[in-house]
């Protein structure tokens, strides 16, 4: 009730503060608007989504998901040229700080509720806000994404396995969807310039996660059940929970891990018999250990950008951590969840 009694407002005070960000629109993103929340619902993701004028993007590195966005011709609304550093590409960083200084003014203005801009994470992608709800404080993070009407980088060509889990109609149409572009800085850069770009899923993700059965059935009401949104959950949970044990061990690594590793378990397992709702525990375990796998590789692809490696090899012994925490884990009957 108070997230949807903020945002909005917000969403109207930016379309008419800035003629740029007049097309603006909220989108939900993240586990609890995919039902995959696990303990109390005080982390929100909003993405703002704005479209844009047909872009040109240059790749920033080798990973094939971070690139800088420059115009393909001078788009009619001079207002973007503002946001345009020395070299003509879009900087994500000055488009947030515009962002950041309309929200910062507006949330003044709001009533009956107490909301605070939090301070800039480095490297966040997110605007945060801070919303009172006595005795806690939910965290809303705001996301500025760029839509652009045009085919998927060239990166994207071999991920997405799903024609056997979802079939090859729904991979089809999930590539004919428009292409989403985060502001997050790519640290891989020799000059930290803030003018990068990060393509997103998260919508496609949605989709997926809302309609995850091979059979177009599973678990809707008159349907079987599976039990793969309960998986998710404890793997996330899991995480949770030992991230709380160990903030700086495992510092680095964060749900995406596992929701990716999620999502390669259910091509590897494509069918609904084998996520029976019976199985969760058998089901729940078999990720786990595909996940404790790929941490001892140090090899975790990006499940839309197969050269996109999620674990870095120099954080090698990291991942060697977590691969102990979590065998510890599955050994000892979860020590973690009765603690």
């Amino acid at each position: 009730k108070l997230v949807k009694k903020v945002v909005p407002q917000l969403v109207e005070a930016i379309r008419a503060k800035d003629r740029c960000f007049s097309s603006i629109e909220q989108q939900s993103a993240g586990s609890y608007y995919e039902r995959v929340k696990v303990s109390e619902p005080n982390e929100f993701d909003i993405m703002l989504v704005m479209s844009v004028p047909r872009i040109q993007l240059d790749e920033s590195d080798d990973t094939g998901a971070y690139y800088y966005v420059s115009f393909k011709r001078t788009p009619k609304e001079k207002g973007w040229l503002k946001f345009l550093d020395e070299d003509g590409k879009l900087s994500a960083c000055k488009m947030i700080q515009a962002l950041r200084e309309i929200i910062k003014q507006e949330v003044k203005n709001i009533k009956d509720v107490e909301v605070t801009v939090a301070r800039k994470k480095a490297g966040s992608p997110a605007i945060t806000l801070l919303i009172k709800n006595p005795p806690s404080e939910i965290s809303v993070d705001i996301i500025l994404t760029l839509e652009a009407q045009q085919s998927w980088p060239l990166s994207t060509q071999d991920g997405l396995k799903i024609k056997q889990w979802l079939g090859t109609k729904n991979r089809r149409d999930f590539r004919f969807e428009s292409l989403y572009l985060v502001a997050k800085q790519n640290k891989r850069e020799k000059v930290l310039k803030g003018n990068t770009w990060r393509i997103s899923f998260s919508h496609i993700e949605k989709k997926m996660m809302n309609n995850h059965g091979n059979s177009k059935t599973c678990c809707e009401s008159n349907g079987p059940k599976c039990c793969r949104k309960g998986c998710l959950k404890l793997l996330k949970y899991l995480l949770e929970q030992l991230k709380m044990k160990y903030p700086k061990e495992l510092e680095k690594f964060c749900s995406y891990h596992v929701k990716t590793a999620f999502l390669h378990s259910c091509v590897v397992w494509p069918n609904d018999s084998d996520w029976h709702l019976g199985n969760l525990d058998h089901c729940f375990q078999q990720c786990l250990k595909f996940f404790v796998d790929c941490l001892q590789k140090s090899q975790l692809s990006h499940f839309f950008i197969p050269q996109y490696n999620l674990l870095s090899i120099e954080d090698k012994a990291r991942h060697h951590f977590l691969s102990r925490k979590i065998s510890h884990e599955l050994n000892n009957g979860f020590p973690v969840f009765h603690e």
